[in-house]
């Protein structure tokens, strides 16, 4: 499925043998996935990202865990622990993203689109993915919490992984994570009136969006009240210790220094992320009662 493309990829996947959909556009991944869904011919439908590589043996490995789960109505995998791109952004992104998927339950709570397959049928009878979402965002997600809500099974299978070729700047991922994640997932979260204990939801990264706050509020009162610096270094404290898995984790991946660097990041992901989800809660109480 072609989205517009002008690099000329389509005629290298043609000349495969492979048969490409084209589209004017770009129309988003949403619209272009929904039209390649209805023109496919198989009982399985696999999704994977433009950016990702995947490993000679992917689909044999898909296929089998299928036929291993006759039962299973959908799968989806994991980014690998070996980034491509090498600068320190995205090692940061796309290892956490690895970390986030290889400790999240096993059954799923949601969909993901850059690894994921779904029987052609269902996926078809819940309408696709919604093509509002003009830009890659959350249509993954909210289609797999109107698949959880219709009690369908999805499966995160861990050892099913992609590499990432996505190059992080400061720029992309703030504009990712704010507009593209964080507040259209707060209008899901706040649709369904409730949290989900998975993935970038759990309870751990929950509190930790309320200490950092926490956090931020005793280092400025500390200028009037010097006391509140103890309180200030506890938070800290606390913050390192709820989220000591993933620190010791980024150090036996990239060593400590990495390890360390990655804090302050985490924690300005905490900042903005609790930021946007105030943002998109107060728009949508406006929206709701029209205030």
């Amino acid at each position: 499925m072609a989205d517009g493309d002008s690099d000329g990829s389509w005629k290298l996947a043609e000349a495969f043998g492979m048969r490409v959909l084209r589209q004017s556009g770009p129309k988003g991944p949403a619209q272009a996935r929904n039209l390649g869904a209805q023109n496919a011919k198989g009982d399985f439908l696999f999704f994977i990202d433009a950016d990702v590589v995947v490993p000679s043996d992917l689909i044999e490995r898909v296929v089998a865990s299928i036929q291993n789960d006759p039962d299973l109505d959908a799968l989806i995998g994991s980014y690998d622990d070996e980034p491509f791109e090498n600068n320190f952004l995205s090692q940061y992104r796309n290892l956490l993203h690895h970390y986030v998927h290889q400790t999240s339950n096993r059954e799923a709570s949601t969909f993901w689109g850059a690894c994921g397959a779904i029987r052609r049928e269902l996926f078809l009878k819940m309408g696709g993915f919604d093509k509002r979402f003009r830009y890659p965002s959350v249509e993954d997600i909210e289609l797999g919490y109107r698949l959880k809500k219709e009690g369908y099974k999805i499966r995160l299978l861990k050892n099913i992984q992609v590499k990432h070729l996505k190059r992080w700047g400061v720029l992309s991922l703030l504009k990712a994570d704010i507009f593209y994640r964080a507040l259209p997932w707060t209008h899901l979260i706040l649709n369904e009136g409730r949290f989900i204990d998975d993935l970038n939801l759990k309870l751990s990264s929950r509190v930790s969006v309320v200490a950092v706050f926490l956090l931020m509020l005793t280092l400025m009162g500390s200028v009037f009240v010097p006391k509140l610096l103890g309180l200030s270094v506890v938070l800290m404290v606390f913050i390192l210790i709820l989220n000591r898995d993933l620190y010791k984790f980024f150090q036996d991946k990239r060593g400590l220094g990495f390890a360390v660097k990655t804090i302050p990041w985490h924690w300005l992901y905490f900042f903005y992320s609790g930021l946007a989800f105030s943002i998109g809660f107060a728009k949508f109480q406006v929206k709701k009662f029209g205030i």
